[in-house]
């Protein structure tokens, strides 16, 4: 089983985001490749503590991960197996180690930009919200243009960085910032292609597959690692970022884990009884409706809803029942229930099982 993030950083669930950050920056710093050449063990808790930093130290994604658990980054995030590498670390909390180590990683290393993420919107029905599913899209990405080459800039020395040394009551301190001239880089354009803009970059359209997970739900994002804009130079490619939107479903309403039903019967089938179908997301169901069967009845078909995203098992279905009151009657049918409107079975009479509108309400949310 996976680690817990809060257990990997040393920080309890309610720690503040200052508190997180400090952990974080104990951590890195601890099992830095710098200050432990060589340790795989070191690396492999350097990449944890990155890894559970990048989620805990955003809060959004701190948000999901304290409601879904691992799960809600499953497939989205680019970690587990070695996914998120030393280049994506230091791109994306260099600045957290401040002065403490050189610049880059391996002694004062090159530092390598990160290319712009790339944000799309991907339609979903419910079935592929409940089921999962792989899309694939088209997308326009900026990539380095065929036969581009770059020089390492000669104010930073390819390093991305600048030294910057101000005088304070404490003395001289001194602090890396981002090199001006390439815009922290690390290289600068030697031959730009025709067609090229003025970083060496062209415009490419490409086809991206994306795994959608089952049990994501509207307007949650998921990220897939290395698929945004390319980066000049020897810099590292974005990501992409996928707003999932959730059209409509005909019949079937999502609530949680549970899907909604509303199925209407006649009045004959719900005082004589009946079998139906009904069709559920992976396939239709045949349920029994019991003679007398009342209207406002909810019958909970286990298993049927949608599964949860940190794989805790299915939501269920929940069949609503309607009985359709006929608006016109023959004379016939009128002088049926007229004739019977004052015997005792057509009187209404709950019993203790008959449960109330707000009775059902709680049992739903219980």
């Amino acid at each position: 089983m996976k680690e817990d993030y809060y257990d990997i950083l040393g920080v309890s669930k309610s720690a503040s985001a200052a508190e997180i950050k400090k952990a974080y920056r104990k951590k890195a710093i601890a099992h830095h490749p710098d200050k432990n050449p060589g340790d795989a063990e070191a690396e492999k808790k350097f990449k944890a503590a990155a890894e559970a930093y990048e989620v805990l130290g955003d809060e959004q994604k701190r948000a999901k991960y304290d409601n879904y658990g691992h799960a809600a980054f499953d497939g989205s995030q680019g970690f587990g197996g070695g996914g998120m590498n030393m280049d994506d670390i230091f791109s994306q909390f260099g600045d957290i180690f401040g002065g403490a180590f050189g610049g880059g990683f391996g002694g004062g290393g090159q530092r390598r930009t990160k290319g712009t993420n790339l944000r799309v919107k991907v339609s979903l029905s419910l079935e592929d919200m409940v089921l999962g599913v792989e899309k694939k899209i088209k997308v326009k990405r900026k990539k380095q243009a065929p036969g581009v080459s770059y020089t390492n800039c000669k104010t930073c020395q390819g390093s991305g960085q600048t030294m910057r040394i101000t005088n304070t009551i404490l003395g001289r301190m001194q602090s890396a910032i981002t090199c001006t001239s390439c815009n922290g880089a690390g290289q600068i354009l030697r031959h730009r292609p025709s067609g090229a803009d003025s970083y060496g970059m062209i415009s490419q359209e490409e086809t991206v597959s994306i795994e959608i997970p089952a049990g994501v739900e509207d307007g949650m994002q998921l990220k897939v690692s290395g698929k945004g804009n390319d980066a000049p130079g020897q810099g590292i490619s974005g990501d992409m970022i996928v707003q999932i939107n959730v059209k409509d479903h005909p019949t079937l309403k999502r609530e949680g884990n549970n899907l909604h039903f509303d199925l209407y019967i006649s009045l004959s089938e719900a005082v004589l009884g009946t079998y139906k179908e009904i069709d559920t997301v992976s396939g239709s169901v045949r349920i029994k409706l019991e003679s007398g069967i009342q209207s406002g009845k909810i019958l909970r078909l286990k298993g049927k809803g949608s599964p949860s995203l940190n794989h805790y098992g299915s939501g269920d279905m929940l069949v609503h029942i309607n009985v359709w009151t006929p608006e016109q009657l023959t004379k016939d049918q009128k002088q049926f229930f007229e004739q019977h409107a004052t015997h005792d079975n057509f009187k209404p009479s709950p019993k203790s099982s008959h449960k109330s509108f707000f009775d059902k309400v709680k049992d739903m949310f219980s």
